[in-house]
């Protein structure tokens, strides 16, 4: 899908090579697994938990330029789902690649996209 996945926790490295010896789902994760012990990216992205020194469940789609494009922050008794997520990422896409459209709500990819502007108000 030509992105970049990175994942950030208040945990240090060693937890993670611990998980990832152990776990049999994160032994299976590709992507980098980041330590921020003292929680700077945690708090840059307001997800930081000061009386814990934890952070929630923060997922950020930020595009090529830099910009946060979505974000879905959860308490840890629920886990997010990865399926919304590229779906998301595949909607900011092809928005991306077609100006003047929209992927309106429940947008799958292969669904059309639709037009924006004050011309087409109420028109879907």
């Amino acid at each position: 899908m030509n992105v970049e996945v990175i994942a950030v926790s208040t945990d240090k490295h060693f937890s993670h090579w611990m998980w990832k010896k152990t776990s049999p789902t994160i032994k299976e994760v590709e992507y980098p697994m980041a330590a921020d012990p003292s929680g700077a990216v945690s708090r840059a992205y307001g997800v930081y938990l000061e009386e814990s020194g934890t952070a929630v469940r923060g997922r950020f789609i930020i595009d090529p330029r830099g910009i946060v494009k979505a974000v879905e922050m959860m308490t840890p008794p629920v886990g997010r789902n990865v399926n919304e997520l590229i779906r998301q990422i595949k909607a900011f896409q092809a928005v991306e690649e077609n100006p003047g459209k929209a992927a309106p709500a429940g947008w799958q990819p292969g669904d059309d996209l639709i037009n924006t502007g004050k011309d087409y108000i109420g028109k879907y």
